[in-house]
């Protein structure tokens, strides 16, 4: 699978071109993103399940055992979005884009990860745009470069999307 993280905000629509193979989509924080869908990925990594952290072995907060036995206060369990490691937040205290796995917001990693990021790993595949207003179904036209938005202020909008669709 290939999660495409444009925001915090739940996705409220999409809208595919098979001519420019981009996808659109919009968000309930007002953020519209446009993804190339032709763009080389990395499927996501498949979180691994352990009773301590897969770093500094410090026990989780369900693990009685491990707490008794090491005579600490068990952590929260957290995943690098990378390799998938089970870590805790002292081991996973870094943040970066990933947008080939497609994070395009930073997320969370471990040191390891964090440190083998190169400049081109960070590079956006999908750009950007805040509505200023929570769009709330959209419809694209792409033979006419026309999208048609409405939004929860009331508003229905149209859009010359031939700009943003061949940028990529």
């Amino acid at each position: 699978t290939f999660p495409l993280s444009l925001s915090s905000g739940k996705i409220r629509s999409l809208a595919y071109s098979t001519i420019t193979r981009k996808l659109i989509s919009t968000s309930e924080d007002g953020m519209l993103g446009v993804w190339d869908m032709d763009a080389e990925r990395e499927e996501t990594t498949e979180w691994g399940g352990s009773n301590v952290c897969e770093k500094c072995n410090v026990p989780f907060f369900w693990n009685v055992k491990g707490m008794w036995d090491n005579k600490t206060i068990g952590v929260r369990q957290h995943h690098c979005r990378k390799c998938g490691r089970a870590i805790c937040a002292s081991c996973s205290d870094q943040l970066s884009t990933y947008p080939r796995m497609g994070f395009e917001k930073p997320v969370r990693m471990c040191q390891d990860c964090h440190s083998s990021l190169t400049t081109d790993d960070r590079s956006p595949m999908a750009s950007f745009i805040n509505m200023k207003s929570i769009v709330t179904s959209l419809h694209l036209v792409h033979t006419l470069g026309h999208m048609v938005t409405a939004s929860e202020d009331k508003q229905i909008k149209i859009w010359d999307v031939n700009p943003m669709m061949m940028n990529h």
